[in-house]
């Protein structure tokens, strides 16, 4: 098989990328280990920042979106016994909206079906060949039926354990492992919350989310070894109403449905280009979820891309050339601020670091050259 652009990945980073190719008229083809099934219902990032929603919107993706999607003007910071709101759009004119991953990747699979681009699930011994001259993938497709497809480029959106990256020789790699994870919880309940509640706590951090009007998600700070059968529904309901009980505020309570521990790093792959390989989302870096980036990341990696491999395709290669310097600008600020929202919410250290953490809290809520730098990032710098 003989194409433009193989897709190495058909989670939403793959999929939009596809699908934004296609409206330019690029054929490409998607490849990924995973059954279609599993791809849909992987439940990860809920948070879309403004110029997400403006992209998809864009592209013929907002339909159910904005149906269904809850617009948030800002986030609740708190620590015991206090608890304040910054509001995004008096502060930096920018919304956030949430929207599960899981919704996002139903739409782009239901775009790419409509556009009829051929993709490859369930597939195994996927490798990538030759990226430097003549690039081609060679898998085992889901009958057992070896496969090759040739192409101009390939584009890794295989995340941390796909193959895409291993074609790259000598990457540099900087990474932060962080000493605690988050025990992740889905519950049939509606929101206590209008807006996402971060909470900083002696216990340890904790976090109101939300999915729906009548799903909450919630996490909590454990070890990064914890065991999770540990962690009776009682107890993770007790732990959320200890750290975040506020006076006059009640935490509704349900029946959780999906519990998970999540291991939490930062960690950047550069060069994001070799040859005519080209890595986008996971498969570059990965963020902790605090400041909500990771699927935000992926998408601005994609629609950059997206616009390169378009003017490349036209004979102009200036954005193709640049694009691992662009990205990357825009990976390390995210990066940095993830970094930052971790550091000052999370419980570790000392005495002296957990009053080092109040102070930038207090800052952050009561200046507002403070409250506006984190709500610029948080609600996304322009794509």
């Amino acid at each position: 098989m003989r194409t433009q652009v193989v897709i190495v990945g058909a989670g939403p980073a793959g999929l939009l990328l596809s699908h934004l190719l296609g409206l330019e008229g690029i054929e490409s083809v998607l490849v990924e280990r995973q059954t279609a099934e599993h791809v849909q219902a992987r439940i990860r990032a809920g948070m879309l920042e403004a110029g997400t929603v403006e992209l998809l919107r864009s592209v013929g993706l907002g339909d159910r979106l904005d149906v269904e999607g809850m617009e948030h003007r800002g986030i609740h910071l708190q620590w015991p016994g206090e608890r304040h709101h910054l509001d995004f759009v008096d502060l930096v004119g920018r919304s956030v909206t949430i929207y599960g991953q899981t919704e996002i990747t139903k739409d782009l699979m239901v775009a790419r079906e409509k556009a009829g681009h051929p993709a490859y699930y369930s597939t195994s011994d996927l490798a990538v060949h030759d990226v430097t001259e003549r690039p081609y993938v060679t898998f085992v497709d889901s009958s057992g039926k070896p496969q090759r497809v040739d192409a101009d480029v390939v584009v890794g959106c295989d995340g941390f354990h796909g193959p895409s990256r291993l074609s790259i020789p000598s990457p540099e790699v900087g990474e932060r492992t962080y000493p605690f994870a988050w025990l992740g919880v889905l519950a049939d309940v509606a929101p206590s919350s209008d807006e996402l509640i971060y909470a900083w706590h002696p216990d340890g951090f904790a976090m109101h989310s939300m999915r729906s009007p009548r799903v909450s998600r919630f996490y909590l700070q454990v070890a990064p070894d914890e065991d999770i059968e540990q962690w009776s529904d009682d107890r993770i309901w007790t732990a959320l109403s200890t750290r975040l009980g506020l006076s006059g505020w009640t935490l509704q309570t349900g029946t959780i449905t999906e519990k998970s521990v999540l291991p939490m790093r930062s960690f950047v792959s550069t060069p994001m280009r070799h040859g005519n390989l080209y890595l986008a989302g996971d498969a570059a870096h990965i963020v902790p979820p605090t400041g909500a980036k990771g699927l935000n990341l992926a998408v601005a990696d994609v629609g950059l891309l997206a616009r390169a491999l378009t003017a490349s395709f036209r004979g102009d290669d200036s954005l193709a050339d640049a694009y691992s310097e662009t990205a990357l600008r825009r990976v390390w600020r995210c990066t940095h601020f993830s970094w930052w929202m971790t550091s000052m919410l999370h419980r570790h250290g000392d005495d002296f670091d957990v009053q080092l953490q109040l102070a930038q809290l207090r800052r952050t809520v009561s200046s507002e050259a403070a409250a506006t730098e984190l709500a610029d990032n948080y609600s996304g710098l322009p794509l």
